[in-house]
């Protein structure tokens, strides 16, 4: 399987309801993370999560949706696969 270097933005609104579906769901793709950040956004009870992965594009996908699955969760994401030759 080939597998790819993918940026990730997670934004999670309401995070304090909403991290502990999301901390699940990092948990059982963390092997692939290869990176993580987050930045709390309290004046707005949200928060950024940025990862960087290496991962198939089955896996990308899977996660991605899993993701989308939690309400107040967004998901956006770059593969660097052409940017690396």
């Amino acid at each position: 399987m080939s597998r790819d270097i993918r940026v990730v933005g997670i934004l999670v609104e309401k995070r304090a309801s909403h991290a502990p579906e999301v901390q699940d769901v990092l948990t059982r793709y963390g092997s692939r993370i290869l990176m993580r950040c987050g930045i709390p956004d309290p004046g707005r009870e949200r928060g950024i999560i940025t990862l960087t992965m290496q991962a198939g594009e089955d896996e990308y996908r899977v996660m991605e949706n899993d993701l989308r699955q939690i309400e107040g969760v967004s998901v956006k994401s770059v593969s660097l696969a052409e940017a690396m030759g």
